[in-house]
């Protein structure tokens, strides 16, 4: 360290000789001789004029080793200010050199670094014309310690001044440091509300997340004409970090935070809130890599507003997700990559706003390779005592069952999904119907007789569903089921007791589900190997179906009369007129004693205040029963 010192003098000395007004050109001796002449006192002015030279050397020296002092003592207020007590050597620009030398010659220590950083801070602060007199110093000094540089700036200046975003700028600027000091603050920026970081000088202080979002906002304020290529690159990871840094200041805020927020606004002017700095911060990320227009189609949908409440974060989140996957798939595709481990993690805090934002991009990823990954996250999420998570995790479900690859892969969650067909969310049920529905058509999967059985037993409830979307569906899924299971004898009873429904339900007028209806109902017969059912179904002659079936299935007619008493109160008039038929032609199919026949009476009996035409075929049909049940020919009629 002596050497250096010493190195460091004598290059100060030299540029004190070099920059001095009297110093006079150097001279040969022997032509020194031949102009002077020879003077008596010549020994002793030359004497005089060593000693001077001496004593300003020693001057100098001492005050330079004053400064390297106040380096290593952090005494070095008076550097900005210049404190010419002693020497013009400590004005502003000789500070300056000083410090220049000090690190062009390395003649510091390690631990000397983040007060060389706070002096360089203060200098800027006190120079405000010649803000880039230290850059190479700075550069310099951060190629060698980037890491103290950017946690002490952090420190020294968290509301950003204006001699911290000259050197922000210096650093983002330079080839040599720009990558280094962003992935410095990135990584102070992901850890929420404060890192701990040693630096070399021993401090362990925390460095707030908030810190790193005000640098970085003032980093995108500079680069309006370019994104620095550590931006871009990065761009999922800040994005997600800055939304989740949103939500958590939203959430919940500690008294440490509000502290360090509310020392910051009164170093300079800052939103009232942390979370809506944070969505300034988002916008300005934004606007490096799309155009103004994504912004405000966003800002349409209030989704700025609602990044901003808790209970619609996650909404917002997924909007952000919609908007940025219209612009770009790449982007999507890269936030997706980025977005599962931190799923992956289970990150309890932001893991609903995460999902939301996996769900709309899950169609950019590849399935054959990250479909795995993706299935392991979603199936954690399907037992959740959380509604929303249920409902994003089969949204992504749905997704997913999509590719014949994931087929095989998704028999695990069977039980799950049986559980959720009798889950009182409408929406639920309908994505679950949807994502069975995509995995059998595949045809890929053999369903199990138990498996099938339960499946029957879930969706026959559904059948008469007011909602006819899920009415749809669960026909639909019924079908594929019947071309996807083996035939078991103990699968038979559940298929015939299906058959009334799809028959009623075959002369809905919602047109997809009478379509839907025709098909289960066509996949019923094949499944039962019931030609004649077969073939009126294919030629759509729904009149034979009544005989049909009660003629050949007569142990069940009282089941089958049951389920048709229900469509007596139909909404749809055709249906309660086809179901008084039916329950006619059943009757001739019953015995006297049978109880079924007295409901089927009751029921008719009690329609007295419903259109005319319903009323009158439900009395002539009542009428024709009771007066059949007073002959001896009943089975005649």
């Amino acid at each position: 360290m002596a050497g250096r010192r010493f190195s460091l003098l004598r290059l100060f000395r030299r540029k004190k000789e070099e920059e001095s007004p009297g110093a006079a050109p150097a001279q040969q001796p022997e032509e020194v001789q031949q102009v002077q002449p020879p003077q008596e006192d010549a020994g002793q002015e030359r004497t005089e004029e060593q000693l001077r030279a001496r004593g300003r050397f020693r001057r100098a020296a001492q005050l330079v080793c004053r400064f390297i002092r106040c380096i290593w003592h952090e005494e070095a207020t008076f550097m900005a200010t210049g404190d010419t007590a002693d020497s013009d050597l400590f004005n502003a620009q000789t500070s300056a050199a000083l410090l220049d030398m000090l690190v062009e010659n390395s003649v510091y220590k390690a631990k000397q670094v983040p007060t060389i950083v706070r002096c360089i801070h203060q200098w800027l602060m006190s120079n405000v014309s010649a803000e880039h007199r230290l850059d190479k110093t700075l550069v310099l000094l951060t190629e060698e310690h980037p890491m103290d540089v950017a946690v002490t700036l952090l420190r020294s200046a968290p509301a950003c001044d204006r001699a911290a975003r000259t050197m922000w700028k210096t650093l983002i600027s330079s080839r040599w440091t720009k990558e280094p000091v962003l992935q410095i603050l990135f990584r102070v920026l992901e850890y929420w509300p404060a890192h701990r970081r040693r630096t070399s000088d021993g401090d362990e202080r925390d460095v707030f997340a908030l810190a790193a979002t005000v640098a970085l906002w003032e980093i995108l304020q500079l680069s309006h004409s370019w994104c620095p290529g550590g931006v871009k690159d990065n761009f999922p990871r800040l994005l997600l970090t800055l939304l989740f840094q949103v939500f958590i200041s939203t959430e919940e805020m500690s008294e440490e935070v509000e502290t360090f927020w509310r020392r910051c606004r009164e170093q300079r002017s800052l939103p009232p809130n942390p979370n809506r700095f944070a969505v300034q911060t988002v916008k300005a990320l934004l606007r490096q890599l799309l155009d103004e227009d994504v912004l405000m189609a966003i800002g349409r949908k209030c989704g700025w507003d609602m990044l901003l409440k808790a209970d619609s974060h996650h909404y917002a989140v997924g909007l952000l997700a919609r908007e940025l996957c219209r612009v770009s798939r790449s982007f999507g595709r890269s936030i997706a990559i980025s977005l599962l481990p931190r799923l992956s993690r289970g990150e309890p805090l932001w893991e609903l706003p995460a999902l939301a934002f996996l769900v709309e991009v899950l169609h950019c990823l590849n399935p054959r390779q990250y479909g795995p990954s993706v299935l392991q996250i979603i199936s954690r999420h399907l037992r959740s005592q959380c509604p929303e998570r249920r409902r994003l995790a089969l949204r992504g479900l749905v997704v997913l069952s999509r590719d014949p690859a994931m087929a095989k892969s998704m028999r695990s969650l069977s039980e799950s999904l049986l559980e959720l067909l009798q889950d009182a969310d409408t929406d639920a049920v309908q994505m679950t119907l949807s994502a069975f529905i995509n995995v059998l058509h595949f045809q890929i999967v053999i369903i199990s007789t138990p498996t099938a059985l339960k499946l029957l037993e879930a969706l026959r409830p559904l059948f008469d569903n007011e909602h006819s979307q899920l009415q749809q569906l669960s026909m639909l899924l019924f079908w594929e089921l019947m071309e996807a299971t083996e035939r078991s004898k103990s699968l038979k009873p559940h298929v015939y007791l299906s058959l009334v429904p799809f028959y009623f339900n075959w002369h809905n007028e919602n047109q997809r589900v009478a379509e839907a209806s025709w098909r289960a109902l066509f996949g019923a017969a094949r499944f039962l190997k019931w030609r004649d059912l077969e073939d009126l179904v294919t030629m759509e002659q729904p009149w034979r179906f009544p005989e049909c079936l009660l003629e050949k299935d007569r142990s069940r007619v009282g089941q089958y009369v049951r389920q048709a008493l229900p469509f007596l109160e139909s909404p749809e008039k055709p249906l309660r007129k086809l179901a008084i038929k039916f329950l006619g032609i059943a009757a001739r199919s019953m015995k006297q004693e049978q109880p079924e026949l007295q409901l089927i009476c009751q029921a008719l009996q009690d329609i007295t205040d419903d259109s005319p035409a319903v009323s009158n075929l439900a009395q002539e049909t009542l009428q024709i029963i009771r007066a059949v049940r007073r002959t001896s020919f009943f089975h005649f009629w």
